[in-house]
């Protein structure tokens, strides 16, 4: 049977430990408590955010426990738990409502790298490689398709080959791959420079492990293409996470004639 009921959007189960979100924090506030090296440096990233760094007392949504003593931490965390404050408590994963990640800043884009708490040091390892690897004006890139959106929607009013044409110009070695040192938006969109979006294709995927690290380059670069992928009850919710979030996950047979853009079939061969 399907996990989904008879609408035939599947449903699997919960895959994510939490769901990274970016909130702005500039002008509220956020509540800190603790001294010395721990409290200084998320101090310090929350003044990056802009955020009102305030005491217990204050009226906040967010607070950050930086305090070293086990019995003062574990009671203020408490506290402000039985307020309905979301909680940080530093180097308290069991304890943390959210946590905060590693950051690569090419604002306005931010990539960040979380561990679930489990281990800042990988988290930083990560950052740190990764520091290397974006280009420094990577955030140009985003001004310039921001800037552009009009032309884009002109261009291509359909928002699936709007998507499947930024698809392509940002894939590996496209005119407007994130990781190449120069991006030219007005040359690609250029009557001359942006290819026409992708045409619409169905492929059928057969899958000879439920284990996702043994999906080929193409295999996992289709997935994570695909509008909408097709499968039977016995496709495994770790292979289905491997598609785009917003790509529609139907328990069935893929019709002859599926739609428009990618079309993806799961066919386990086990």
């Amino acid at each position: 049977m399907c996990r989904n009921g008879s609408s035939g959007e599947s449903r699997a189960a919960p895959s994510l430990q939490s769901l990274p979100l970016f909130v702005r924090l500039a002008g509220r506030p956020v509540i800190l408590l603790g001294d010395g090296e721990a409290a200084d440096a998320k101090r310090r990233l929350l003044d990056r955010a802009g955020a009102d760094v305030v005491g217990e007392d204050a009226t906040a949504s967010l607070a950050i426990v930086a305090i070293d003593e086990e019995d003062e931490a574990l009671a203020a965390v408490a506290r402000l738990k039985a307020r309905g404050i979301l909680v940080n408590a530093v180097d308290r994963s069991a304890l943390c409502d959210f946590t905060l990640p590693a950051i690569v800043d090419r604002a306005p884009v931010l990539i960040a790298i979380g561990t679930s708490g489990v281990s800042a040091g990988l988290a930083a390892a990560l950052r740190q490689r990764l520091e290397a690897l974006v280009p420094g004006d990577l955030g140009k890139l985003a001004l310039a398709l921001q800037a552009a959106r009009s032309a884009l929607r002109k261009r291509w009013p359909d928002m699936g080959e709007r998507r499947r044409a930024l698809a392509t110009a940002m894939a590996a070695g496209g005119l407007l791959d994130p990781l190449s040192p120069t991006h030219d938006v007005d040359a690609w969109l250029a009557p001359t420079g942006a290819p026409a979006a992708t045409r619409d294709v169905a492929i059928t995927l057969v899958l000879l492990s439920d284990d996702p690290e043994d999906l080929t380059l193409r295999q996992a670069r289709a997935l994570a293409s695909a509008d909408r992928v097709y499968h039977g009850p016995d496709a495994p919710a770790a292979i289905l996470d491997r598609a785009r979030a917003d790509a529609a996950r139907l328990c069935a047979p893929m019709p002859a004639d599926p739609g428009t853009g990618l079309s993806i079939e799961i066919e386990m061969a086990l």
